[in-house]
């Protein structure tokens, strides 16, 4: 939305005091940015995509995106069955903007440091829209599983791995890209997937029809599925392709779009399975360890989709108090209002350097065993403290505009109709929490969580307690402790200075519940000072 030529001279009063519009950000010139910056084979790349994806013009089109709707399409004009969905333009301006820049693909193709170049490219293309992060996480996180299987590797896996668009709803063969989706859950289970009952037809070679149905199936145009299915020797996962090897239409039905709270220019449906063609991938009932390999990346993508949900909406609440005078000063400069804004920005950059040490320890897994393990029990301990804390900080920042934040032209109720996506998408707070017992409980794992613990408390003395805590409490409560374990491994991931410090007095010392309590004791200046100039 473009103030070029906006009239200030009203018939009844004169506009003054109104901040101007956003306009276009350097996205990676944002000093959180630092952990992706000056990568070799990666910074000109990023720097380019942050003024894309941080322009004006992209958050237009999310906007576009979002307030219309994909509709659903299950028959063409003569009642033949097609399963379509139309999204408006914006939509696929957006998915070719971030998958032609390797939203996607980039991670694969450019592997050195190419995760932590992954968690850049999600974060700012994050701020152009949400939605369109659903379908470009699921076809990056599929990689994996798609590189392990041969027949997938051979006839899948060069789809996943092109860095482009192509919309059009026709057989693999006759695409230059591809993208990828995933449907676990079903009604009766949910997060239960034990209590699946779609079942499998096994023939030769893996090749099965799938009888059934899936809760949620987001993406649904994508152009294959990893899902579940029971077969003889229990819940395998299988490949189901959106076109049947012979080139026609395969049989997964759309049932009905689901109207969700936000998130609105990605489709998430209700599907069926009836007699569809699927291929089993990974071995034959061992389906949940197959899948959860994607699921460890997609969950690595919902902490840096929070992260950037939690600086986008910091930036556009210090940009309007910026330009926005009460009481004859700027509100930026009331105390109050730079206790608060400080401790949102704050707590934005906490939850990014998580998402960057998640994409190191990413980085660095295939080459030692011991980051490999601790990857395992990271990645959900940053997914369950930064995704939940996002409603939090957007509400905060959506106040601080005061009324007009709670106008939709503002850009933050859409911004906090999504805030809450990604602590229930692959797992809410409950499952998580469980998740991270349960990837204690094998040696290795503890064994390098227990390393790292004594190495944070050892570095960082003023949080040596409660790295001792968690090495004497694996068996606390499981919220209670993932909490604690990522406030300690976010105080690590934080670079030595005011943002680290202002980190452990806020979260350790003197912690308040209530943004910008205790703030005062902070360099709240210098913290505000990084959320601003780009």
């Amino acid at each position: 939305m473009s103030d070029n030529g906006s009239r200030t001279d009203l018939a009844t009063h004169e506009v003054t005091n109104q901040p101007p519009l956003p306009g276009d950000f350097d996205l990676f010139g944002d000093p959180a940015m630092a952990p992706a910056q000056g990568l070799p084979g990666h910074d000109e790349h990023l720097a380019a995509f942050g003024k894309l994806a941080g322009s004006a013009h992209a958050r237009e089109k999310g906007r576009l995106a979002n307030e219309n709707k994909p509709k659903l399409r299950a028959f063409d004009a003569r009642g033949r069955r097609i399963d379509e969905i139309d999204y408006h333009p914006a939509y696929h301006e957006l998915m070719q903007l971030g998958l032609q820049n390797g939203v996607a693909a980039r991670a694969w193709t450019h592997p050195a440091n190419g995760q932590v170049a992954h968690a850049a490219l999600g974060q700012m293309m994050a701020w152009a829209d949400t939605g369109v992060g659903c379908p470009m996480t699921m076809t990056y996180a599929v990689v994996p599983v798609l590189r392990d299987e041969s027949w997938t590797a051979e006839q899948w896996l060069p789809g996943a791995l092109v860095a482009d668009y192509d919309d059009t709803c026709q057989p693999k063969d006759k695409k230059t890209a591809l993208t990828f989706g995933m449907a676990m859950t079903e009604k009766q289970g949910g997060s239960d997937l034990r209590a699946n009952t779609t079942q499998a037809k096994v023939g030769a070679d893996g090749e099965a029809e799938l009888i059934g149905h899936k809760w949620f199936c987001s993406a649904p145009m994508s152009d294959a599925f990893l899902t579940l299915a029971y077969e003889d020797k229990g819940l395998s996962c299988f490949l189901v392709p959106k076109w049947q090897p012979d080139n026609t239409r395969n049989a997964i039905e759309i049932q009905r779009l689901k109207d969700k709270m936000g998130d609105h220019s990605n489709a998430s449906s209700e599907i069926e399975y009836r007699g569809a063609w699927a291929k089993r991938v990974g071995e034959p009932g061992r389906g949940i360890p197959t899948i959860i390999n994607m699921a460890h990346h997609t969950r690595f993508d919902c902490v840096s989709g929070s992260a950037a949900g939690m600086r986008k909406a910091v930036k556009l609440a210090v940009h309007h108090v910026s330009h926005r005078t009460a009481f004859q000063r700027k509100l930026i400069d009331q105390p109050l209002m730079q206790n608060t804004l400080a401790d949102l920005a704050l707590e934005s950059e906490a939850a990014m350097a998580l998402s960057f040490a998640v994409a190191a320890s990413f980085d660095a897994a295939a080459g030692s065993a011991h980051t490999a393990a601790f990857s395992r029990v990271l990645t959900p301990i940053a997914k369950y403290w930064v995704c939940k804390r996002q409603p939090s900080v957007v509400a905060e920042a959506l106040e601080c505009l005061g009324g007009v934040g709670f106008v939709e032209e503002s850009g933050l109720p859409n911004l906090f109709r999504t805030s809450p996506l990604n602590s229930v998408w692959e797992g809410s707070g409950n499952v998580i929490a469980l998740d991270i017992q349960r990837a204690l409980q094998d040696k290795a794992v503890a064994l390098a969580f227990a390393d790292e613990i004594t190495r944070i408390g050892d570095e960082i003395p003023a949080i040596a307690p409660l790295t001792k805590w968690l090495s004497e409490n694996p068996a606390a409560d499981p919220r209670l402790f993932a909490e604690r374990a990522a406030i300690v491994l976010a105080s690590d991931a934080l670079s030595a200075g005011s943002v680290r410090d202002g980190w452990i007095n806020l979260r350790l010392m003197a912690p308040s519940h209530i943004w910008g309590g205790n703030a005062a004791q902070i360099d709240g200046a210098a913290i505000l000072a990084r959320v601003q100039g780009w």
